[in-house]
């Protein structure tokens, strides 16, 4: 299949991205510190389930992007992507294939042809289970990708608040630069927000100086305005991000629950002055969900939210349709899903 002859897309991709690759993967904004819970904040907050259903619903269809921009947007939506394997059946051999193709996510020929082929695209961070933590940063010596690692009894986190802790310290002596925490949803449920606060404070503790990203598990919250307590108590816990899921729950990541909590982010952004980034996962396997969810950041939080040092994707099988996508933009033509296996 010939490429199209127009440079359209690659001046707005190159537009798009070349700022973001000058910044590389270190540009991080100041860490949101420990804050004092306040109770009275987070027992105050109601979420009009209505409201968010009908606004959630004008994402990603009354604006979307498309041609040349769409191809601009499917780059940065690569470079947010969290590349995960949480498999039972994963081995150094499968973590190794994955860390490759996290350095090079799109083929060269597709990257030349959009004029983005020095660019160095790569994805934001490539995300394990603690065991494999070792093996993931050995594959990515060198590239600037960090190694991220699930912790504190995974997906359930119904282990010991001690065993939680050890976990931590262990991905983090292994050379894991971003822990995924998830929160024990029974002081959520119970509305036991001290007890909440407290564990996630510790686990900031434990981590050090590796990022902390906070699993809220959502589909096991029952309602929106339980969402938005946990998103702020995480937060003042010194949450570096808060997530959505942790891709094992029957209901993951949807444009409803991002954004609710997209909308405590913002909150807590005004009333702080504290940025804190946010990571929908589960579910998000095609492009045009992805380029979804960076409409949502850049209408409910701004520009500097659809960067990777505030926006991450967790995600597995999206990568390969997003590479389907920019193919077609050169093409003209949709290749076939084996084109582009994962590893």
């Amino acid at each position: 299949m010939a490429p199209k002859e127009s440079g359209q897309p690659a001046k707005r991709a190159r537009k798009s991205t070349e700022k973001e690759e000058a910044n590389g993967h270190t540009c991080l904004v100041e860490r949101p510190p420990v804050c004092p819970l306040d109770l009275g904040w987070v027992k105050s907050a109601r979420v009009n389930s209505s409201a968010v259903g009908r606004r959630a619903a004008e994402i990603g269809t009354r604006r979307t992007v498309k041609k040349d921009w769409q191809a601009a947007w499917e780059l940065r939506a690569i470079t947010c992507i969290d590349l995960t394997t949480l498999s039972g059946d994963d081995t150094p051999g499968n973590v190794q294939r994955l860390c490759a193709k996290a350095k090079n996510p799109v083929r060269t020929d597709l990257l030349d042809a959009l004029g983005c082929g020095d660019l160095n695209i790569k994805c934001g961070a490539v995300c394990v289970y603690p065991s494999r933590v070792a093996d993931a940063v050995a594959a990515l010596k060198g590239s600037g990708i960090p190694v991220a690692s699930v912790a504190t009894g995974f997906p359930a986190g119904q282990i010991s608040h001690e065993h939680k802790l050890a976990e931590i310290r262990q991905c983090v002596a292994d050379g894991a630069m971003e822990i995924d925490i998830v929160i024990p949803r029974t002081h959520a449920l119970t509305g036991n927000w001290e007890a909440l606060y407290q564990e996630v404070v510790d686990f900031r503790e434990a981590c050090g100086p590796a990022h902390m990203k906070t699993i809220l598990a959502t589909g096991e919250l029952p309602t929106y305005t339980l969402v938005y307590q946990c998103s702020l108590v995480c937060m003042m816990a010194g949450a570096d991000f808060i997530k959505t899921s942790t891709g094992k729950e029957p209901t993951n990541a949807t444009l409803a629950v991002s954004l609710v909590m997209c909308r405590a982010i913002r909150e807590y952004y005004d009333r702080t002055g504290y940025k804190v980034g946010f990571k929908p996962a589960g579910g998000i396997r095609a492009a045009k969900d992805a380029c979804a969810y960076l409409s949502l950041m850049r209408e409910e939080l701004g520009v500097e939210w659809q960067k990777n040092h505030l926006f991450r994707i967790g995600a597995s099988g999206l990568l390969s349709d997003i590479e389907r996508q920019l193919s077609h933009a050169v093409t003209g033509e949709y290749a076939g899903a084996h084109y582009f296996a994962m590893c």
